[in-house]
């Protein structure tokens, strides 16, 4: 089954101003409307891997749901899992400056808990075959819970990704039960009760390596924007991982790209700073496209010599 990923999706609303970006005026621009969400995002990154995901989410019963499907199926992702309903879907309402960076948002998240009957019933069949699990840490606990239960039954490695921090940082004890977590610099300030935007990357190596080692967290993967990523795990290691250089266009999804780098890189047997390279691979190709999406990379081009079957 590869790699299954777990969450939410959204239909996200994107404004772009033509200038510079004035907060608190009138800005002329464009609004987009695309598909999002965290999970729906690292499921189609994988994807875009040649690799065959699964994805456990839940949709709209409307023609907008459907597109959606219709997408994941055109990436080759496995939709058996998705269930639809009424207001399955959250939103994602985001306005960005003129470079590139998001000015503000407000989301509305969907009810994730129809999920756990589905788990309840096919949890077994789901991850007996699964070879990890990308999940998002904020869904319900009891969504949480039930996920981490199935994937120590069958010695699953479950990497964990955020969409809202804040109410993630209400399951910080589960990060003891995930092979690693991955966060941005500011999601990370919110875990640990501090504030973290001018550490270089340097201190915050040690800063991230005291804290997993206090928290006892498998492994935990930082990302600071251009300044690149720092990682430690329970072990001692730790280390620091330049960005790629490039022209951002636009820095949504990149975060997403990253944690399904990652995640790809750990599932089939990279090491930590290996698996960040790929995830900087993918994230620089989404912050440089004029479409703001991954492009296709053969396994090979990211360093895995993997065969996956169509």
């Amino acid at each position: 089954m590869g790699i299954v990923v777990i969450g939410a999706t959204f239909v996200d609303i994107k404004g772009f101003p033509e200038d510079i970006y004035i907060p608190n005026g009138r800005n002329v621009g464009r609004v987009e409307y695309l598909h999002g969400g965290v999970a729906r995002n690292v499921v189609e990154d994988i994807a875009n891997a040649e690799l065959r995901p699964t994805y456990l989410g839940i949709v709209d019963d409307t023609p907008l749901g459907e597109d959606v499907l219709r997408k994941l199926r055109n990436h080759k992702v496995n939709v058996d899992y998705v269930m639809t309903m009424p207001d399955g879907m959250g939103t994602w309402l985001a306005v960005f400056d003129h470079t590139g960076d998001v000015a503000g948002s407000i989301s509305k998240r969907p009810n994730m808990l129809p999920l756990l009957d589905l788990l309840n019933e096919k949890g077994d069949e789901i991850f007996r075959q699964a070879d990890s699990v990308v999940l998002e840490v904020d869904l319900d606990k009891e969504l949480v819970k039930r996920i981490l239960e199935l994937a120590e039954k069958y010695s699953v490695k479950v990497f964990g990704v955020v969409s809202n921090m804040s109410i993630a940082v209400k399951r910080r004890d589960f990060l003891q039960r995930f092979s690693c977590f991955i966060c941005n610099l500011q999601e990370a300030g919110i875990l640990f009760l501090d504030d973290y935007q001018d550490k270089t990357p340097a201190q915050m190596q040690q800063i991230l390596g005291d804290k997993v080692l206090q928290a006892q967290i498998p492994a935990m993967v930082v990302t600071m924007g251009e300044q690149g990523a720092v990682y430690a795990d329970s072990q001692g290691n730790s280390g620091c991982c330049p960005a790629r250089k490039v022209h951002v266009k636009d820095t949504t999804g990149a975060g997403d790209s990253f944690c399904a780098g990652v995640s790809i890189g750990l599932t089939y047997g990279k090491t930590l700073p290996e698996a960040i390279e790929i995830g900087s691979v993918l994230a620089a190709s989404v912050i440089t496209s004029s479409e703001n999406v991954c492009p296709r990379f053969r396994p090979a081009e990211l360093g895995l010599t993997i065969t996956v079957e169509d």
